[in-house]
């Protein structure tokens, strides 16, 4: 029997609603965090961790928001394509652009026989899209075409805002439970303040263990969501999915060492995992290949 058709509208509105649901699970786990906390050791006290949490957060922000472009291309050593050299990858983004009526992005390229490629920048007007040296030489127009409408994708959602923005939270949410956990050496037993609150403060020490582990994998799996937007946004741009269906099944097949060292930090970028692992569970950043192409084949 024929499997339903998938709508990539509803797709698409389908996974924004889950990443946004995330997104208030982690700051439900930082109120929850708090609110513990503060009855433990006092509103004070809280208080004073939470200054420390937002000054760092504001720096991080402030260093993801204006310069993650530049850190993600330094870190895997990519370099401007040139438009004489590299004619038909711009044609393709151009192409793009004009039909989305997005700004074009500055293009780069990274020497890596793997098919793959990611999209940086705070906002369409400050985008980057890097590609593999392998992504041009190993796939069609039809499939280069779904591989930078994937990118293009991610940077019209402002997955990349979305993701620092969630990132942040995490942040926030393990200083706050370091900085907790660390100050109870610090304390003396005399302390009769919190006498009566011995159950509140057993219950952060166990709050403060789990949360951050908790929150990194709803980070994880908002990452697994953005990926199914981005896929079902590209079908939207291009209007039809038959070219990001051929490269993910190319990504798949391909098994070719990396010749490029990639930092985990900046895996998630990518439109599918660098280190080829594909699992389907809790941990991973992206979703399995076949469950992506299952979808896009019913699209």
């Amino acid at each position: 029997m024929e499997q339903n058709r998938i709508s990539f509208h509803d797709q698409i509105s389908s996974n924004k609603l889950k990443s946004f649901f995330l997104i208030i699970v982690v700051l439900l786990v930082l109120l929850a965090l708090g609110f513990v906390i503060g009855q433990a050791m006092g509103p004070d006290y809280f208080t004073t961790i939470m200054i420390f949490a937002v000054i760092i957060s504001i720096f991080y922000i402030w260093i993801g928001y204006y310069f993650s472009d530049r850190i993600a291309l330094a870190s895997v050593n990519a370099k401007p394509a040139d438009e004489n050299e590299y004619r038909n990858f711009h044609n393709i983004v151009e192409g793009l652009c004009l039909a989305s009526g997005m700004p074009k992005p500055r293009l780069y390229i990274m020497k890596d026989n793997n098919i793959n490629a990611f999209a940086t920048g705070r906002d369409p007007k400050h985008a980057v899209i890097c590609v593999t040296t392998g992504t041009l030489d190993k796939l069609n127009k039809q499939e280069l075409e779904g591989v930078l409408g994937h990118e293009l994708s991610h940077i019209a959602n402002f997955d990349i805002r979305f993701m620092t923005l969630t990132a942040v939270l995490v942040g926030m949410i393990a200083i706050i439970s370091q900085i907790f956990l660390r100050s109870l050496w610090f304390r003396g037993d005399n302390d009769n303040d919190n006498k009566g609150n011995a159950i509140f403060m057993v219950v952060g020490i166990i709050l403060a263990i789990l949360a951050p582990i908790v929150v990194q994998l709803v980070q994880l799996a908002i990452s697994r969501k953005r990926e199914y937007v981005a896929d079902a946004s590209a079908v939207k741009f291009i209007r039809s999915p038959t070219g990001l269906i051929n490269a993910l099944k190319k990504i798949k097949s391909d098994h070719s060492p990396p010749d490029n060292k990639i930092n985990k930090a900046v895996a998630p970028l990518f439109i599918s995992d660098p280190f080829k692992k594909n699992l389907d569970n809790l941990m991973s950043t992206h979703p399995p290949l076949e469950k992506r192409i299952e979808i896009l084949e019913r699209m």
